[in-house]
């Protein structure tokens, strides 16, 4: 997800995207653990939209955002 389309995005819609991201990344994890993980750049790239997400929650907390 680009950071410009998290800027659309509400401060609950970022709390709902936050838990689906960190329910994928166990699965990815999960899936590493079994040696069933086709592309390993997957958790990478799901670790990196978790940060962005939580950095845009942060912003709703210190009033940056105001949606």
């Amino acid at each position: 997800m680009r950071k410009s389309e998290l800027i659309k995005l509400g401060q609950e819609e970022l709390i709902t995207k936050l838990k689906d991201g960190q329910e994928s990344l166990v699965n990815l994890r999960f899936q590493k653990a079994l040696q069933q993980l086709e592309h390993p750049q997957r958790i990478r790239l799901v670790r990196r939209e978790i940060a962005q997400i939580k950095t845009a929650i942060r912003e709703f907390e210190l009033g940056k955002r105001g949606n």
